[in-house]
């Protein structure tokens, strides 16, 4: 006998109604992924001071082209609101006051993993190719390494990069931009 499991999927509006009310507070590590609601993993010292050391990087080469958000929902979908470590993201007066980024508004995504590698390249990923989001960068603290995947379609990306610590490279939207990839492991 097969037992088909039922879950509840939610959509954007519910997923707010639950915050809205006090369902889902700051103190639930949260987001919504194609409906489901995902707790994210606890952030150890490794990781922080990684997302840390890029947020620096990226203010200072980024200063004025771009606006770095850290660890802040993105709007992709009626039924997906990650939290992506870092958004490179267009420029805008309100910061985003009158609702979250969207993928016309995104330059590029960064994810910051370890425990979460397979989860961030087999799910993430995809649902963030088929948004068409230009660019991701996934930061991969267990082998030392950068993941660049660029030009979307469908939901995979067209490249993969892997870049090591003594290489550098940019971002797509940002050419005459180096980042160096020891700069963001030390």
């Amino acid at each position: 006998m097969t037992v088909q499991i039922l879950r509840k999927k939610f959509t954007i509006g519910q997923y707010h109604q639950m915050i809205e009310s006090g369902i889902l507070t700051d103190r639930d590590h949260v987001e919504l992924i194609q409906g489901e609601i995902i707790e994210k993993s606890p952030v150890d010292r490794h990781h922080a001071a990684c997302v840390d050391r890029l947020t620096e990087l990226l203010v200072l080469k980024l200063f004025r082209k771009a606006l770095i958000r850290v660890q802040s929902p993105i709007l992709l979908s009626d039924n997906s609101e990650p939290q992506p470590d870092l958004s490179i993201l267009q420029r805008r007066e309100d910061f985003y006051h009158a609702g979250h980024p969207t993928p016309n508004n995104i330059f590029a995504l960064v994810e910051v993993s370890d425990s979460t590698i397979e989860f961030d390249r087999d799910v993430k990923v995809p649902i963030y190719a088929q948004e068409q989001i230009p660019e991701i960068w996934l930061v991969n603290l267990n082998n030392t390494q950068i993941e660049r995947y660029h030009q979307p379609i469908a939901n995979t990306y067209q490249h993969r990069q892997i870049f090591n610590l003594e290489e550098t490279l940019n971002f797509q939207a940002f050419p005459d931009v180096p980042i160096e990839v020891h700069q963001i492991f030390r």
